[in-house]
């Protein structure tokens, strides 16, 4: 049941990457944390305009950043990440973003989240990114009962086949937004809720607070 209803949450909510360069997808999910992403498409349409490669933005000093990445938000952390990832990728990997997530791990200020994305956008190989609306939505429909994104990612593993990892971060994403959201969540228009514990709940009167998982 699980996996058929996930499969409708990716039909329903599809999320098509423009860019699938794996460089352009490290550097790009970088400067996504925590903004929107419409601040992100902003920030990396006119940083790579300037800087194509990660040669190019290896020589470059964390300031000469600032302006063309300041609408993502902590524009000067992630420009000194930036940078920094693109010298150790010019340095030990031969300008090339590695294909694993152990050496992905690595990389400064790339977590579990963007290694994840980066296999799948980048590589299209099989990996579960589990961010805020995955971890969320999960938990709320009652599939996993977890407390952090890490347990989330190995818990949804078990449960959908391979198929599945990689579609489900942005779907879930899209359904986050627009209809379970952290807040008031639409669960009257949802299609899920004769399925989700949290809509099951609710009507017995067990949840309160509507920001509950």
């Amino acid at each position: 049941m699980i996996e058929e209803l996930a499969r409708e949450i990716v039909k329903r909510f599809p999320r098509n990457h423009k860019e699938t360069d794996p460089f352009r997808v490290l550097i790009s999910t970088v400067l996504s944390q925590r903004t929107r992403d419409e601040n992100t498409e902003k920030a990396s349409k006119k940083l790579f305009e300037v800087y194509r490669t990660p040669q190019e933005l290896a020589k470059a000093k964390p300031e000469d950043l600032y302006n063309l990445i300041k609408e993502s938000g902590m524009y000067r952390q992630k420009a000194a990440r930036i940078v920094e990832i693109s010298r150790i990728l010019v340095e030990k990997y031969g300008g090339r973003v590695p294909d694993s997530l152990e050496e992905l791990l690595k990389l400064p200020g790339v977590g579990r989240k963007t290694a994840n994305i980066v296999l799948w956008v980048g590589f299209r190989k099989p990996a579960l990114a589990v961010d805020t609306h995955v971890h969320r939505i999960s938990n709320r429909l009652g599939w996993v009962k977890t407390r952090t994104p890490e347990e989330t990612e190995e818990a949804l593993k078990k449960l959908l086949p391979e198929d599945l990892w990689g579609p489900i971060n942005g779907s879930m994403v899209e359904f986050g937004r627009r209809i379970c959201k952290p807040q008031n969540p639409l669960c009257e228009e949802c299609f899920l809720k004769n399925h989700c514990e949290f809509y099951r709940r609710r009507g017995k009167g067990e949840v309160r607070n509507r920001t509950e998982r």
